[in-house]
């Protein structure tokens, strides 16, 4: 039963794009190109389309701290080439994110374009619900395979506290018109320490009637974020496990990253972590990061990185290509979390690309 719910889910982010993997995508996929040093096949790729907010969540771009670059995000041609360069690299998962991707009018085109892509066979969104319903169709035409929503508490003024001034009501209306219009939802928690994880039992509660994936995200000591002690998901699950005693782990994959999934008969959705700090999966990392403004990141713990904007603009596609392949190689091990004296980025979140 458990398993079939979760091929469900998985076949709606497929059903789109199945048999599109191109002989151009094998050649180099067979050649190796994209497996790293730890034999790690990187296939996915977060593209950030920009850093600016209509939020000011308080670990993430609280207000007074907006750094936001000067130089404009890549174009959308811009970031189509580079995404099918990805393609023949051997990408071929692609997130959407920012900032909060929908203050660009241009992502529901960039989504479309992006699964006309030979190779790419899933993209999916992640944004913080606001501005969902606007552009819902958009997106449901583009063939959007998931759509992720960040919501951190069901408490109307602590969800105002977190954000800045957001409006709860407003982002629980997207989510239900997301899942009316049968698009895979996912909703990601952030929980400022461990007294938020009371909000937990509410939030998972949303998966009872729901087919929606709540998931548990541990903060990770990233720009802002690193002012707060965060929440461990080991605590959360065993609060979950009070209510909903025969949660067990979900053996088929819901996705492409990093979320261990549990599941419960009482439950029509799904719970999943996100244990960036309690239960490390760098072993199993198959991503890359490319910001809005052009930098390829192997890991989201070192700021160390490539930039693409004056290949692409001034050397072309061959030249993108060995960036890709470089960027490989230089995936580490693992990231250094627990020694943040070690941590090398320094930018926000957003600036990133979360």
């Amino acid at each position: 039963m458990c398993g079939r719910k979760a091929e469900k889910l998985k076949g709606k982010e497929k059903s789109q794009s199945q048999g599109q993997v191109p002989d151009r995508q094998d050649r180099f996929a067979k050649a190796g190109q994209n497996l790293d040093p730890l034999g790690r096949t990187i296939d996915y790729l977060r593209i950030s389309v920009t850093d600016r907010c209509n939020l000011r969540c308080i670990y993430c771009m609280p207000k007074g701290s907006c750094r936001c670059e000067q130089e404009p995000p890549l174009s959308l041609e811009e970031l189509l080439e580079i995404a099918g360069t990805a393609a023949d690299f051997g990408i071929s998962h692609i997130k959407v994110t920012g900032g909060e991707p929908l203050l660009r009018e241009d992502t529901p085109e960039l989504c479309r374009r992006l699964k006309a892509i030979p190779g790419i066979q899933t993209v999916t969104l992640t944004t913080n619900g606001l501005l969902l319903q606007k552009y819902l169709p958009a997106l449901k035409e583009a063939g959007i395979d998931g759509i992720n929503v960040s919501l951190d508490t069901l408490d109307p003024e602590r969800y105002r506290q977190i954000t800045g001034g957001g409006s709860l009501s407003q982002v629980l209306a997207s989510i239900e018109a997301a899942l009316a219009e049968e698009i895979p939802t996912k909703i990601n928690a952030a929980l400022l320490d461990p007294e938020a994880a009371e909000d937990s039992l509410a939030l998972a509660a949303l998966a009872e009637k729901r087919p929606i994936a709540v998931r548990f995200i541990e903060m990770m000591p990233i720009g802002c974020g690193s002012r707060f002690p965060g929440c461990d998901n080991r605590l959360i699950l065993k609060k979950l496990l009070e209510r909903w005693p025969d949660l067990k782990k979900e053996k088929a994959a819901l996705g492409y990253g990093p979320a261990v999934y549990y599941t419960s008969d009482r439950l029509t959705g799904w719970i999943g972590f996100i244990s960036a700090i309690h239960g490390t999966f760098c072993q199993s990392c198959r991503r890359l990061r490319l910001s809005c403004h052009g930098r390829l990141t192997p890991c989201l713990c070192y700021g160390e990185g490539i930039e693409l904007r004056p290949l692409l603009r001034q050397e072309g596609k061959e030249a993108l290509y060995q960036a890709f392949c470089e960027a490989v190689k230089r995936k580490p091990e693992g990231h250094c979390f627990s020694q943040q004296e070690k941590i090398s980025e320094k930018r926000m979140m957003s600036q990133i690309g979360g």
